[in-house]
């Protein structure tokens, strides 16, 4: 049961790309993660009667876990409104490395052998990113464009600080399932879900401020971000409650996690029209099995 719960959220993970980059073409990031956070909080609000009865000490942790997905959707939306959709949910499956140390480290799970070659697969399809044998002929064809060159140093660099957020982003998503693990042997589903997400308002709401960002109105008429709210709680609600099983392990959840790749390649072909895909998918295919080979472990 606790796997098929994984796997809801990692389906609608991957919807939640398309929801990402979508709302993000109306509003800026600050406007939609305040906003979205704060639907979030509204929908589960109804959990409150079952969220009450933490202890101080648990109210600190829970603020802490608040505060890693902060940072980490700031890092993980900004990288996510400049690159395709398709590299960005390539990259996303880094975090099962993440997860595996911190699941090894503080956790104490053991890395069996065919967890230990999953891996070596997951790792070998990242570094694959790296090398595009089909990337020469799409320079030909993008050069029939007319838009103004960008010099090659440039765009490199740009995409290199843009790559380095969305690795952030794997790394303290990484760490916030870590929390989310330890959490949840001393408090149920209602009461992580409505408290994070209280916090995670309240975390929003000064950011804004400091930042002087103005909400403009057209926020709440984007659609996208209504999904996003509803989307973070369902899928949040299912990984916590799979979290609560004795039997669940860190390493095997992020694994199953990772499905969520296959939607953000198919939505960066058809919803974004996005170039490059068949290399994206190769590399999806090598890291999907080395989660599969790790799942058998």
């Amino acid at each position: 049961m606790w796997m098929l719960l994984v796997l809801i959220y990692g389906i609608i993970k991957g919807l939640r790309e398309i929801c990402k980059k979508k709302s993000l073409e109306k509003n800026s990031v600050t406007e939609v993660l305040l906003v979205y956070t704060f639907l979030s909080l509204i929908i589960c609000s109804p959990q409150i009667p079952n969220a009450m009865g933490l202890t101080f000490n648990q109210y600190l942790w829970v603020a802490l876990k608040a505060f890693v997905i902060f940072v980490a959707w700031i890092a993980g939306f900004k990288a996510i409104k400049k690159l395709p959709i398709s590299l960005c949910g390539v990259l996303d499956l880094s975090r099962v490395l993440f997860a595996t140390v911190l699941g090894v480290i503080v956790l104490g799970e053991k890395i069996t052998f065919c967890k230990g070659l999953g891996l070596l697969f997951v790792s070998g399809g990242l570094l694959f990113l790296k090398f595009n044998p089909f990337e020469k002929k799409e320079k030909l064809s993008d050069g029939e464009s007319n838009a103004p060159a960008v010099p090659q140093d440039e765009k490199k660099s740009t995409n290199s600080f843009f790559i380095f957020l969305a690795f952030l982003s794997c790394i303290l998503n990484a760490l916030s399932g870590l929390l989310d693990k330890i959490l949840m042997k001393e408090m149920n589903s209602s009461q992580l879900l409505f408290w994070y997400t209280l916090f995670m308002v309240v975390y929003y709401a000064i950011y804004a401020l400091v930042r002087r960002v103005k909400v403009s109105r057209s926020v709440w008429k984007n659609i996208w971000v209504w999904f996003l709210a509803v989307g973070i709680i369902v899928m949040d609600k299912s990984l916590f409650i799979a979290n609560a099983y004795p039997e669940s392990q860190i390493t095997v959840m992020t694994l199953i996690k990772q499905s969520s790749v296959i939607i953000a390649i198919i939505g960066g072909k058809f919803v974004f029209k996005e170039k490059n895909i068949l290399h994206k998918i190769i590399c999806a295919a090598i890291i999907v099995t080395g989660i599969l080979i790790g799942i058998m472990g």
